[in-house]
């Protein structure tokens, strides 16, 4: 097994990253491997957190702890958190990036089906993780939470009403989170990566170069000051350049 690097500005911190297999929350897995962290990575896809895995390990990061999960399973959300629990006593960063763009369509004709799925991921499954992992949270030292918002959530736009609507949503939900939690050792902050190279932004602007944006792996320096233990922002939302 490689040893993780014993200098990174998150060095012995536990983290905890969903929608890990792919985008950004690839990207941001990776980074906090690289920067020394143990980190836990979740997604739908078993085969997609094993790739990362052998890319952490190939670039010299610890292995990282797998879980193949569905997020709209509320239950295994509960089991997730108590498995930490049981292994490591505490968590020291939450990452909550995992989400689905949703039909792009006139409000009127967006299928309830679809709705609710945008709704449950988007939405549901981020309180869901909070209220798991909120115990895990204050176990730290310095607990840090950070939730992946969209510029829609403040500036919605035609066809994108159930994105904008379930990231509307996650941004009261987390500010909640951050007025609750002021007093205690947790810091709580939202980022909209803006946009960035992935398969969701490929979705939504079918037409756009991709050449033209940034790729996940810029985003790494603004995650890992949000996830670092001498970071004080909190209840804000970052815009990244």
């Amino acid at each position: 097994m490689s040893e993780s690097p014993p200098n990174g500005r998150l060095a012995g911190r536990i983290a905890l990253v969903t929608g890990a297999s792919r985008g950004i929350g690839r990207a941001v897995a990776l980074r906090f491997a690289l920067e020394g962290a143990q980190v836990i990575v979740a997604a739908r896809t078993q085969a997609g957190l094993e790739e990362l895995d052998d890319e952490i390990q190939a670039a010299g990061g610890q292995r990282a702890v797998l879980v193949p999960v569905d997020l709209t399973d509320y239950d295994q959300i509960d089991a997730m958190g108590a498995t930490i629990y049981q292994r490591f006593g505490q968590l020291d960063v939450l990452v909550g990036n995992a989400a689905v763009l949703g039909q792009m369509r006139p409000l009127t004709h967006v299928d309830p089906s679809a709705w609710e799925d945008a709704m449950a991921i988007n939405v549901t499954a981020n309180w869901r993780l909070i209220r798991s992992c909120d115990p895990l949270l204050r176990q730290s030292a310095a607990g840090r939470a950070i939730f992946v918002t969209s510029g829609v959530a403040q500036q919605p736009r035609a066809y994108w009403g159930a994105y904008a609507t379930t990231k509307a949503a996650l941004e009261a939900l987390v500010q909640t989170y951050a007025a609750e939690t002021e007093k205690t050792n947790i810091r709580v902050n939202l980022l909209n990566p803006g946009k960035t190279r992935t398969a969701m932004r490929a979705a939504a602007m079918p037409g756009e170069d991709p050449s033209s944006l940034k790729p996940p792996e810029a985003l790494g320096d603004l995650f890992v000051e949000l996830a670092s233990a001498n970071c004080e922002r909190h209840g804000e939302r970052l815009d990244a350049n």
